[in-house]
């Protein structure tokens, strides 16, 4: 079939989308501990929420486990973007393992804050999702009880705390920049004197993607997200592109597709999670190709140009 002979489809594609500078750092750690150590090296949880992402890794010699258990003595070991409780190390360095921490500079600010305000005899309403490897890794900085977890405004609204005058919030780094500020502003009333964080803990890459899935919703029919579902900021980049009124759907690879999302759409946008890769992207563009005629064009909000140190202990060149 010619170009001649397919429907016409707009592809709008958001920038910035795809990789931010923590997922990066993180996947290149893993791939330098296991040039200097050779295979295999352990990862402690999947290194980034990204199946493409793993497979690739563990291609290369990376072996993915959910617990430190599971890493043999004098094993190599790299911790998750999303961040560990304290006890994680602690055990590692307990058992003698060498590990490197891939956690992203950004969700390790959060963790620092968390200590610091608990310290100042604080109690910290942390927003976030349950279950999440963030919020574990968040929680596990803090002694016990130091902590109270609130997922929506309903949950702040029920919210009720020993000391109502002594309080601060924090966030997890991948949320919903509308649902999280919805929640802060239902605490701060209820709460007058809570203490907010220093900066932003929602981290830049999760407001620009969504920022720049809102730059393009009103001009789709609808919006594909690439991303894994289990995915926090890709999930919330679907939620984003539903609220401006357009049909969105998440898809780990371009053979995921739903072709009948399809239907009746004249301009799709196209955009990806944090720790999906280009490479995805491109797959899906080439396929939608074999089925109709193309016209891209990207749409830039902002660009980006934070890059973030490697740990020490990783002497190969980069």
């Amino acid at each position: 079939m010619t170009d001649a002979d397919k429907p016409a489809l707009d592809l709008l594609i958001a920038a910035p989308r795809g990789f931010c500078a923590g997922v990066d750092r993180a996947i290149r750690i893993v791939e330098l501990a296991i040039e200097k150590h050779g295979a295999p090296v352990y990862v402690r949880h999947e290194i980034v929420h990204n199946r493409f992402v793993v497979d690739t890794l563990k291609a290369q010699g990376a072996i993915f486990v959910e617990e430190l258990d599971e890493v043999p003595d004098g094993g190599h070991v790299v911790f998750s973007a999303h961040g560990v409780p304290k006890s994680v190390p602690a055990d590692a360095r307990s058992r003698g393992l060498d590990y490197l921490d891939a956690t992203c500079p950004l969700v390790s600010k959060v963790h620092r804050q968390a200590e610091k305000l608990v310290e100042a005899g604080r109690h910290i309403v942390f927003i976030g999702h349950a279950g999440h490897p963030e919020v574990i890794g968040t929680f596990g900085q803090v002694p016990e009880g130091s902590m109270s977890l609130v997922e929506t405004a309903a949950d702040a609204e029920a919210f009720a705390p020993a000391d109502a005058s002594n309080l601060a919030f924090l966030t997890q780094t991948t949320l919903s920049v509308d649902d999280t500020a919805e929640i802060v502003a239902t605490l701060q009333r209820r709460f007058p004197a809570i203490q907010a964080p220093r900066g932003e803990d929602i981290c830049y890459a999760t407001s620009n993607r969504q920022a720049a899935v809102k730059a393009i919703a009103a001009s789709c029919d609808a919006v594909l997200v690439i991303g894994a579902p289990n995915s926090s900021n890709s999930l919330r980049l679907v939620e984003v592109a539903q609220r401006e009124g357009v049909k969105a759907q998440l898809v780990q690879r371009a053979a995921d597709l739903d072709w009948s999302l399809l239907d009746g759409v004249g301009t799709l946008g196209i955009t990806a999670g944090a720790s999906a890769p280009e490479l995805l992207v491109r797959e899906l563009v080439d396929l939608l190709a074999t089925r109709f005629a193309i016209v891209e064009r990207e749409v830039e909000t902002t660009r980006e140009s934070i890059a973030f140190k490697l740990p020490r202990g990783l002497n190969v060149a980069a």
